[in-house]
This record gives C-alpha cells, sequence and structure tokens, in this order.
C-alpha cells in the first residue's frame, strides 16, 4: 500500500547512514541532500556521531518521530529495526535496501515475510527489500548514480530490478528523457509493480500526474490486478510501455497438443500486454524510445513523411517501418513538383524527400510547412538532420524547436550527430525534446507504438452460447480427453461450426455411416493424439472399397479404438486453439493450421473472454495475414467468420475452466465459411 509519507515525507531516518560515499549508506544521504530534501532527515550509526555534517542517532531509541525509514543494515537486523520503529516512532513508510531475504533462500524469505507481516500490521508502506529506492519530487533515496533530474512531464517508472532501473534511466537520459518519480520494488514483499499501477490509477489527475508509465517486471503476481488497472490508465489518457523478462518456458515441450507445444507463459504475457493496450518492449532501449515516441504528438494514421539530407539513414528507416506496417507513400505529380521547386536541383521529393547536404534551413522550413499543412494524406514527420561538417546546425535545431511545437502533425527528430553536435544537442533537449539518435530503433518502436491495440472491452460474448448446455456436458465429461462426440456437442452449444461426422466402430457402422454422409470423404483414427504421426489419417475418399480398406488398416494401429467419418471440405487449413495458463487464464492462439502450425509458429495470441476487436487483432497481426486476405488470386477467407469463432471458442472457456487445452486444428475456411474438421479437448477436474 503506497502511502503519503512514501512519497512525501516531512522526515526521514537513514539506519544504517555512513560517512563512506562508496557504501550504500553513504550514497544514499548524500543523494538525498544534493536532491535539495527540505524535510528533517536523521541518520543512526551506533558508531559515528556525526554523518556528512550531520548529527548521528547511536540508536532508534533516541531518536524523535519519522515518517519514512530507509533501512541499510544487514539483513538479519531489519525486523528488529522495523518493528521498533513502527511502535515507537510512528513510522509509515519504509524502503529496504537490503540483500538477503528471499532472493538468499528460504531463511531469507521467513525473514522478508516478517517485514511484510509487520508493515501490515502497523498499516504502513513497504518497498523492498532488495532495492535500490525511490527518487519523488520531495527526495532521491537511491544509493545509484545517476540521478535524473525530474520533470512534472516526465515518466513515471517502477521495476522490480534494481541494476536494470539505473540501466535503463542511463538509457533515457542522452535521449533527453526526463521521469516524474522512481519505485524500485525490489523482492515486492508487500508492494509490486501491480500494487504502483494501481496507486497511479486510482489517484490519476488529468492536468497533474504523469501520463507516460514505463514498467520493469520481472514477475507477475497478479495479471488480473495488472491489467485491470493498466486499462484503467490507457483509457484515461496514459501510455504504458513494458518489457516482462523471464518468460520462457521449457515444459512445453512435453505437451500433448499443438497450443501446449507453443503456448508458453510468454505468450500469456502478449496476450495480457495486448488485452491492456501495453506497448511490449523488450529491450532498455526499445523501452526509452517507445517513451520517447509518447512524449511527442500522437501519430492517427500510418503514411509517414521523410525529410532528410542524407539517403542511407531514410533508406533505413523506410525499411523500419514498412516491416512493421507503416506507409511511406510516393509523392506524386502537382506535390513533387512544387516540394522540388523548393529546394537545389538534385534533390528528390518522392518520400523519402531529400535535400542533400546542400540543403538550407530555409528549404527545411518550406519542406516541413508543406507536408504539414498542404499533404493531407502524410500523418507525420520524421526530420533526420545530422552535422556534415560543411555549416553550424544550432539554427537547424532551433528551426526543429519550432516546428516540433507549431506543425498539427507530429514531427519527430533523428538527430544522429551526438558527438560532433553536442552543444547545439544540448541546447535542443534543454528546449524540453527528444532525440532520436537512431533511426532503425525509431522505426522499430513507432511500429511497435501503432500496432499496439487500444484496450479491449471487459463484455462477453454470449449471443448463440449455451451456457447451461456446456456446463452440463462439462459436469458429467470424466477428466482425459474428451470423446469426438462429446467435443462436437461442445462446439455446437457455442455456435462454432463442425464438420458432418460420426464414428464406427465396426464394419457395419462404417458402411451405414458413409452412406448417410455421402462421398468424398475422410477417415481418421480414434485414440492416438497425434493422428497423422501414426498415419491415422486419409484423406478425399470417393468408394466404399477404399474406405473399408483403410478402416481395416488403422484398426491395426496401435491405441486405435474406432475411427471418425467426416465429410470432406475444401479450402485454406486454419487453427485455433487455446491452453489455460494458471494465474492468467486460458490463452488464446490463431495462425494457418494443419503441419503448417508447429512448422512455421506464425500464431499471435489473446487472453479469454475475446472482443471482435481483439480478434481481428490477432487475425491481422499474422505473418501470413496475406495469404487469409486471398493473397495471388488464390481465395480469400472469411476474416468476419474466423474472428467471430475464435470469440466463441473463448467465451465457451471463460465458462469450462476445466478444459486445460483445446485444439481446433484444421478449420477449413474459404469465403463462404469455415468449419472445424479436427478438434481436441483435454479436461481437468
Amino acid at each position: 500500500m503506497i502511502n503519503e509519507q512514501l512519497l512525501n515525507p516531512e522526515s526521514i531516518v537513514v539506519v544504517g547512514g555512513s560517512n563512506n560515499m562508496h557504501k550504500p549508506g553513504g550514497k544514499i544521504i548524500e543523494n538525498i541532500l544534493r536532491g535539495g530534501y527540505n524535510g528533517r532527515l536523521y541518520i543512526v550509526n551506533p558508531k559515528e556521531d556525526q554523518i556528512q555534517g550531520l548529527k548521528s542517532y547511536h540508536h532508534i531509541d533516541e531518536l524523535p518521530e519519522a515518517e519514512l525509514a530507509i533501512l541499510v543494515i544487514p539483513s538479519t537486523h531489519c525486523v528488529q529495526a522495523t518493528r521498533e520503529l513502527a511502535s515507537k516512532k510512528k513510522t509509515k513508510a519504509f524502503i529496504v535496501i537490503s540483500a538477503g531475504f528471499s532472493e538468499e533462500g528460504a531463511e531469507g524469505a521467513a525473514m522478508e515475510k516478517e517485514l511484510a507481516d509487520l508493515a501490515n500490521q502497523y498499516n504502513a508502506c513497504l518497498i523492498g527489500p532488495n532495492c535500490i529506492g525511490v527518487i519523488t519530487p520531495r527526495y532521491s533515496g537511491v544509493f545509484t548514480s545517476p540521478v535524473p533530474r525530474l520533470s512534472n512531464r516526465g515518466c513515471d517508472f517502477v521495476s522490480g530490478s534494481g541494476a536494470t532501473a539505473v540501466f535503463i534511466i542511463e538509457s533515457a537520459i542522452p535521449k533527453g528523457l526526463t521521469f516524474s518519480s522512481i519505485i524500485s520494488v525490489g523482492n515486492s514483499a508487500q508492494v509490486g509493480v501491480e500494487d504502483v499501477l494501481e496507486y497511479w490509477d486510482k489517484t490519476y489527475e488529468t492536468e497533474k500526474s504523469s501520463r507516460i508509465k514505463l514498467l520493469y517486471i520481472e514477475k507477475i503476481a497478479d495479471p488480473d490486478k495488472l491489467l485491470l488497472h493498466a486499462a484503467s490508465l490507457i483509457r484515461k489518457g496514459c501510455k504504458i510501455a513494458a518489457i516482462k523478462a523471464g518468460s520462457t518456458e521449457a515444459g512445453s515441450r512435453a505437451a500433448s497438443s499443438h497450443t501446449g507445444a507453443m503456448a508458453s507463459s510468454d505468450l500469456a504475457v502478449e496476450a495480457l500486454f495486448r488485452k491492456a493496450g501495453i506497448v511490449r518492449c523488450f529491450g532498455r532501449e526499445e523501452l526509452t524510445t517507445v517513451a520517447s515516441i509518447f512524449m511527442y504528438k500522437e501519430f492517427y494514421g500510418k503514411n509517414i513523411a521523410i525529410v532528410t539530407h542524407a539517403g542511407g539513414p531514410a533508406v533505413m528507416l523506410t525499411d523500419a517501418l514498412t516491416a512493421g506496417g507503416l506507409n511511406i507513400p510516393p509523392i506524386e505529380g502537382r506535390h513533387r513538383e512544387l516540394l522540388l521547386g523548393m529546394m537545389n536541383p538534385g534533390a528528390s521529393a518522392g518520400n523519402p524527400i531529400d535535400l542533400m547536404a546542400t540543403g538550407t534551413n530555409e528549404q527545411l522550413m518550406n519542406v516541413i510547412d508543406y507536408v504539414d499543412k498542404q499533404l493531407d494524406f502524410i500523418h507525420g514527420i520524421i526530420v533526420i538532420f545530422g552535422s556534415t561538417g560543411l555549416s553550424d546546425v544550432s539554427e537547424t535545431y532551433e528551426l526543429l524547436h519550432r516546428k516540433i511545437s507549431e506543425c498539427k502533425k507530429p514531427v519527430l527528430p533523428i538527430l544522429p550527430s551526438i558527438s560532433s553536435t553536442h552543444h547545439e544537442l544540448e541546447f535542443f533537449l534543454s528546449k524540453g525534446h527528444i532525440n532520436f539518435p537512431d533511426e532503425v530503433l525509431l522505426g522499430r518502436a513507432l511500429t511497435k507504438v501503432y500496432n499496439t491495440p487500444k484496450p479491449a472491452d471487459d463484455t462477453i460474448y454470449l449471443k448463440g452460447v449455451d451456457i447451461p448446455g456446456i456446463r452440463k456436458i462439462i459436469d458429467n465429461t470424466p477428466a482425459g480427453f474428451a470423446d469426438p462426440v462429446i467435443i462436437q456437442n461442445l462446439l455446437n452449444l457455442a455456435s462454432i461450426p463442425t464438420v458432418i461426422e460420426g464414428v464406427a466402430r465396426s464394419k457395419k457402422e462404417l458402411i451405414k455411416l458413409a452412406r448417410e454422409i455421402g462421398f468424398p470423404m475422410t477417415i481418421k483414427v480414434i485414440g492416438p493424439v497425434h493422428k497423422s504421426d501414426v498415419g491415422g489419417v486419409t484423406l478425399n475418399i470417393k468408394s466404399e472399397t477404399h474406405l473399408v480398406a483403410e478402416f481395416n488398416r488403422m484398426m491395426k494401429i496401435k491405441g486405435v479404438s474406432g475411427v471418425l467419418l467426416q465429410e470432406m471440405l475444401y479450402g485454406t487449413e486454419l487453427f485455433i486453439g487455446a491452453k489455460y495458463e494458471p494465474r492468467f487464464g486460458h490463452i488464446i492462439l490463431c495462425g494457418l493450421g494443419g503441419i503448417f502450425v508447429e512448422v512455421l509458429q506464425d500464431v499471435s495470441s489473446g487472453l479469454a473472454p475475446l472482443t471482435f476487436n481483439e480478434a481481428y487483432s490477432m487475425i491481422r497481426s499474422l505473418k501470413s495475414y496475406k495469404i487469409i486476405q486471398g493473397a495471388r488470386g488464390q481465395e480469400p477467407i472469411n476474416e468476419h467468420r474466423l474472428a467471430e469463432i475464435i470469440v466463441r471458442l473463448s467465451s465457451l472457456l471463460r465458462f469450462a475452466v476445466e478444459i486445460k487445452e483445446i485444439d481446433l486444428n484444421p478449420l477449413i475456411g474459404n469465403s463462404k465459411d469455415i468449419t472445424v474438421v479436427d478438434a481436441r479437448i483435454r479436461i481437468e477436474k
């Protein structure tokens, strides 16, 4: 529970303060003093009378009351110090810098639990243990460097790792990115990343609070809380970017289904972030670049103009943007001729717009103004301008400063000459701007921002979903892999279209069923999990003679108890599956079907229950989406029907959590409809 005493304390005591600036206890006091803290600062050190010019108390008993305590002492003394401060000095907030707790083993974990229990008992806030501290506008309570300057328009940042937080700060500062507050939660004994998000959400004020939130997460203890408050903040106007480290799992290798083999906890994180509207990043440079994009005006379209005086960076930027689905549309006709007339001979106006190294500030200004005011099909401008050694760039950076503020469209600057134009760049950053020194990193980050969907609605689609019928089947079905009849009934109750089929366990049943279904047809074994691997699937059977021969062959396969006959359908093979991930719920996957599921690994994920917007986002994020659209004259797939089946499956699973894995693979799709032709369901109770 974050409180006012943590964020805005009138008094602070550092237990374990030191005169040695190479120790955490010394550095943290130095940072607090340099940060200009104007409250009452106390220090406890039994061996010193004075610490960095301040009186040192030898024991906690000698202290006046203190609102916030920062503990920089051995872990074995932290529980007792916390108890004394909470009970005798009315301390309501604790930052435990000390390590040696749960990260060290069972004994440390027991001490960590005692700390949390004490904090809860006294209704106090506990940050840590094993963290670097907290920075707020009131004080700089960290023992690390650098301590960034704070700004009310900077980023709120919470990190589960202290060292990583420092490296992210180091990445941010050269770009000009600022912070509003920094909280390192360490082992999260009481307060975790989700709790910080909850506090930001509940205290958010549109005109006062930072609208950019950055997260570095090593464990998600409460996915529901993270989803709830991240989505709420984004709906209020915030932008959130996050790194989730350590998400891969080797255990998925032993899973029994296609979905189980692919649906790792990393895909659960991907699905959670997509549902919340969080931009997912995979490194600190990417995180701080995305945060820098958040600082500029928002792109409300995908068409971008690149204005440059160097061809190479513009080409690399174009490649990065188009690879992520953004457009660099050609500028043609009258617009192109007018732009060429503004520049020197040899310049290019096709987009990228290349002024060349001889371009002047006036030409740059005229080009930016024209693109901003006259090209309605352009939604944003990226300007690449470094030092060529031919002229002073001070006036150029001053011009960019004005244009970023004046233009209606977002203008993002790539200023790569961070060494040769060091002083000019400092001037530019001092105006409150952010620089993007690398064009490819910017291009990739911008596509991530553009492709991240808005937070999903929390409604569940129930039209045509028979919940009582689904529950009745689940309640009466034993654990394990469900029989084909059970599977077909469940899918029918969710209005998910299934192929006409039937089960035969004898030759007499086989002939009778074949005449009811009609040729051509498909025959599949019942029993083995992976049918194709044992030769248990035969397609396009057109006669009783062929059918009987295949039946006789398949019944000799080990583990086969019967066969499944289905009408033969034609179209593109698709895949939809789901796996129950503890704490997250069901992860829904979709992609191309058949053998391509595991060969191509081209799947997208969502977290049940899903909305239609989420389903469309999943489908359109596939690398194979062009095949779904109908590439090279092929028949397209009914995209709306595919989205509907994804949504219906997610609704079914919302009321049947006993289903731990489900594969619909393949579904056969064409422009008219999509039908499930094979399905597997595993139930646990």
